[in-house]
């Protein structure tokens, strides 16, 4: 009889031989996977399989956060919807107020005499990337000329002034930001009404505010808006805030340093402005273009005089040429003519002859009377 032991109990390949082939195995497997993607479909499979599974293991989760969304945002809707309602009977009534106040400043200006403002019309854009000069603080907007963008157009935000177009391309448009160490805009002082003028700093984190007398009302968080007096950005736009005044005896003008209001570097939808001032030109500039215009005209008349004599030159020796033609063709006629006159006019010839012999013949005759009266004397 043989003996053999249980299946329990039946001992195959060892442990470590075990290990060993499955390791090969797993490497096998993640070195095929990873370079030939031998597994993909596999996984496909499965995660297509166990897809029902995980969705029905996450659905006691899903039911609680949408209880505590929903919660939150009824809330956070009913607090938002009575923000709005109050804003929006608000601005129902400044709405009012400024309807009121453009029909009477609208009253004035034809009372006055005066020249309506101009109006601005804005185009959307978005920034697609910063420059690659390190020195200067330029970005790029997706909007050209194709879409009416001008060179010099301001460029704002919901905030404030963000900065102006520089350059224009057909699909694109670079814009220097207000903190650009080459950018300057004329603003104002909103409290006192002091104008001056803004610049970017090297470093692009602050504004300076240059020109301003040591005299003059300058206060920490005073607010600058544009003056529109440059013609280029409309009057009235926040531009920035007072940051710190600093006035020494030994200098006329005090260094007083500001923050731009608008988010200059974090921006990322902007809006261009067409802004067209309807102001009369400067009468120095057209002084200056008529009289460049006439010296410009009277040099082409210098150039022109020159060429104009040498083509009355050139016409008067064509006429004297022609004039000499003619003469010769006269001639040429006049001695074609003389052949055919001289048989006519020979019997006509002895008539003067016979005239010119009888006073020679008379002076012949009487000439010896007063010698034969002179000698009987």
């Amino acid at each position: 009889m043989e003996y053999s032991p249980p299946p329990l109990f039946k001992q195959g390949p060892s442990a470590l031989a075990r290990l060993i082939f499955f390791v090969v195995l797993a490497i096998a497997l993640l070195v095929s996977d990873a370079r030939f993607s031998t597994l993909e479909i596999v996984r496909g499979m499965l995660g297509a399989g166990l897809y029902p599974l995980q969705r029905a293991a996450l659905v006691p989760r899903d039911i609680f956060m949408g209880a505590a969304d929903l919660a939150v945002t009824s809330a956070s809707l009913r607090s938002e919807n009575r923000k709005l309602a109050d804003k929006n009977l608000e601005l129902s009534v400044k709405a009012g107020d400024a309807s009121q106040l453009t029909i009477e400043n609208a009253h004035l200006r034809a009372l006055l005499n005066l020249q309506g403002r101009a109006t601005t019309q804005t185009t959307p854009a978005e920034i697609q990337y910063d420059t690659r000069d390190p020195f200067t603080q330029k970005v790029v907007i997706g909007k050209g000329s194709q879409h009416g963008i001008q060179d010099g157009a301001p460029v704002v935000d919901e905030e404030g002034v963000i900065g102006q177009v520089t350059r224009v391309f057909p699909l694109q448009s670079e814009v220097s930001l207000l903190t650009d160490k080459d950018q300057a805009v004329p603003v104002q002082i909103a409290r006192t009404g002091l104008r001056s003028v803004i610049y970017g700093t090297p470093k692009g984190d602050t504004l300076d505010l240059r020109f301003v007398p040591i005299s003059a009302d300058v206060q920490v968080g005073d607010q600058l808006v544009t003056s529109g007096l440059d013609g280029v950005y409309p009057p009235g736009l926040a531009v920035a805030k007072v940051l710190r005044v600093d006035k020494q005896a030994d200098t006329a003008f005090a260094r007083v340093v500001c923050v731009p209001v608008a988010a200059v570097r974090g921006a990322r939808q902007l809006l261009v402005l067409h802004y067209n001032l309807n102001v009369p030109p400067n009468p120095v500039e057209v002084e200056a273009a008529a009289a460049a215009k006439e010296a410009k005209e009277n040099k082409g008349k210098k150039k022109s005089a020159p060429k104009a004599a040498a083509a009355a030159g050139a016409s008067g020796a064509s006429a004297a040429v022609a004039a000499s033609s003619a003469a010769a063709a006269a001639a040429s006629g006049a001695s074609a003519a003389a052949p055919a006159a001289t048989p006519a006019a020979k019997p006509a010839a002895p008539k003067p002859a016979s005239g010119a012999a009888a006073p020679q013949r008379n002076r012949k005759a009487h000439a010896p009377k007063p010698a034969s009266s002179g000698a009987a004397r």
